[in-house]
């Protein structure tokens, strides 16, 4: 009887135990329970390389932007070298001799005026003294015109070293342009080099042409007065007219 009792005793004490053992396991909550899922960690892991790869492209198409903005400024930048003001210079040199060109300056109309003046036909009225003086200013004007020519080729030699010491310097900016408009700005200024040059050249034979036409339109006149003097030479004048000549004072 007391066998039975204790082992009903030990039964009723473990099952009364069992909750107590249970108790941790049903109390805790079940959002506190970590739950692993493989699937939903590589996507995610997916979806943050996607999105780096995506700010890394916008970072470099900003780079892109930036660079393409600089190379734009670079291109827009002006060239920091002016050769214009020794060109016009040049310019005006050779101009302001061609303006003091002696007696016949380059104008269409005095020349005209000079040749229907010294260097037309002579006029059988025209007295010897005028022949003579005639002669004379076309000699003046060949001598002229040779000396305006000589003072142009000595202009012209003149701008050689200057434009020399330009043209160095207007290749040495082309190189080292940084953009499209310094190296064009700085092409261009050696197109006015060449044509300040092209314009010296045009002066300086203009003023051969000038002093080899008047040395001609000289060398014809002179044969046309030499023949209007051998033709007065030649006509019969009224001859020997007699006449009182007095070889010493009738007072002594």
């Amino acid at each position: 009887m007391m066998i039975r009792h204790s082992h009903g005793a030990l039964i009723a004490a473990s099952i009364l135990s069992m909750p107590l053992a249970l108790s941790p396991m049903l109390a805790t909550p079940a959002h506190a329970i970590i739950v692993f899922d493989p699937s939903n960690y590589a996507q995610n892991v997916l979806t943050a390389a996607r999105t780096l790869e995506q700010i890394t492209h916008q970072i470099t198409s900003l780079q892109n932007e930036a660079q393409m903005l600089i190379n734009q400024a670079r291109n827009l930048a002006s060239l920091p070298f002016s050769a214009l003001q020794q060109i016009q210079q040049s310019v005006s040199r050779t101009q302001q001799l061609l303006s003091q060109a002696q007696n016949i300056a380059f104008n269409v109309q005095q020349i005209d005026q000079a040749f229907q003046q010294k260097y037309g036909n002579v006029l059988l009225s025209a007295t010897d003294q005028q022949l003579v003086a005639d002669a004379r200013s076309r000699w003046q004007n060949t001598v002229g015109g040779l000396q305006d020519a000589m003072r142009v080729q000595a202009g012209v030699v003149g701008n050689i070293d200057t434009n020399r010491t330009q043209m160095s310097a207007l290749v040495d900016q082309s190189q080292s342009a940084t953009g499209a408009l310094q190296a064009t700005q700085a092409g261009n200024q050696l197109l006015a080099l060449q044509s300040q040059q092209l314009s010296d050249l045009i002066a300086l034979i203009s003023a051969n042409g000038r002093a080899g036409a008047l040395t001609e339109a000289e060398r014809a006149a002179a044969a046309a007065q030499g023949r209007e003097q051998r033709r007065r030479f030649l006509t019969p004048g009224s001859g020997y007219q007699p006449g009182n000549a007095q070889m010493f004072n009738s007072g002594n």
